[in-house]
């Protein structure tokens, strides 16, 4: 009664209300800088079951913005570290951990124990994934995504509404679209977006307010810009979900993935003979690296400047985060260009090297 003594005042809550709230059980997919405030808020909140994803350890760029760690927790499991502060701020209800990487065989066979899901993921596989699980297990789906200022918060799957593909039917290409690791996000906006995800599952386990569904809410952190954009269900889309039932545990999202890209680290690059360096980022958002050593082709324009590499020479390409230059060793290596590799920890690494002359090889 007194942890929730503020809830419990409410008349649209009551005893009535946590008790539903000590009852409901909510899988968060990610505990980074969307998942650290959604946890924090339903742990607080008194959600009975609370189950967290993630096979990511605790890094230092990761404290900018996801909250739940410190630097006690590097080099930890995120799931496993967000476990533990979470016990300490709510030690009534049980949260579950799983230490593993959502995939098409697991997801299912998950979600299935759960009432609502929450998206925290940063890459578009893992939230096509994510969707068409929930449309298959009939579990709504609270979503939110982060772009630098600006982040979106809807709700799909719920009470036959629209679902993420209504919104995006096609996903973008591997690289194309930048996550925070390679163009940045403001610290906070996390959490307020977060917030509002947090916001969200409440409502619908309440079943008060309005829900998100059917629309989608666009917030800017630098103006303070709300907008509501409508969304429409469609039945093809949804269909397609649906036709895969039968075969979704063995679909493989890597599947375009046929030929293994080869990862180097920087020390193992420089003591190559013959290489020839490639930044793979975008110029208009990157800082460039002068250094005559560097071939600068983004990866958007990769397959227009083929001619440009030197087929004599083994290619080091890098980007921000590695996740642009794997996808253009896969390019090259479609055009039958097998020399190249994707570099460890990118750009920061070739700066060092470059600006240093007495890197430690």
């Amino acid at each position: 009664m007194n942890r929730y003594s503020r809830h419990i005042i409410l008349s649209e809550i009551g005893q009535a209300g946590q008790d539903k709230l000590s009852k409901s059980k909510v899988l968060v997919i990610g505990a980074g800088g969307l998942g650290c405030p959604v946890l924090q808020y339903l742990t607080a909140a008194g959600i009975g079951t609370i189950g967290i994803i993630d096979f990511d350890i605790v890094s230092e760029s990761n404290l900018q913005r996801q909250v739940l760690f410190g630097a006690s927790t590097l080099g930890i499991n995120k799931a496993k570290a967000a476990k533990a502060r979470l016990e300490d701020l709510n030690n009534t209800i049980l949260i579950k951990a799983y230490p593993e990487k959502l995939t098409h065989k697991n997801a299912l066979t998950i979600f299935k124990n759960y009432d609502i899901i929450v998206d925290g993921t940063d890459n578009f596989s893992t939230r096509y994934l994510v969707n068409d699980a929930s449309i298959l297990t009939s579990k709504p789906l609270v979503y939110a995504g982060i772009y630098k200022f600006e982040g979106q918060v809807s709700v799909f799957n719920y009470k036959k509404g629209p679902s993420y593909r209504c919104l995006f039917p096609k996903q973008p290409e591997t690289g194309s679209i930048p996550n925070c690791s390679e163009i940045g996000v403001l610290g906070v906006l996390p959490g307020i977006i977060g917030t509002l995800q947090a916001n969200e599952v409440i409502k619908l386990i309440l079943e008060i307010g309005e829900v998100l569904s059917g629309k989608v809410l666009y917030y800017n952190s630098l103006n303070h810009q709300i907008n509501l954009t409508k969304v429409n269900r469609s039945e093809k889309e949804i269909q397609k979900v649906m036709d895969t039932k039968t075969v979704f545990e063995a679909l493989d999202e890597e599947i375009n993935c046929e030929i293994p890209i080869r990862i180097i680290s920087i020390k193992d690059a420089i003591n190559k003979k013959n290489i020839q360096w490639i930044d793979v980022r975008d110029t208009n958002v990157n800082p460039e690296i002068n250094h005559s050593e560097v071939l600068q082709i983004p990866l958007k324009d990769l397959k227009q400047n083929l001619n440009k590499i030197e087929l004599g020479k083994e290619q080091i390409l890098f980007c921000q985060a590695g996740i642009k230059s794997k996808k253009a060793a896969s390019i090259l290596q479609n055009h039958k260009i097998h020399s190249s590799f994707s570099l460890k920890n990118g750009a920061c690494e070739v700066m060092k090297y470059f600006n240093n002359k007495n890197y430690d090889r």
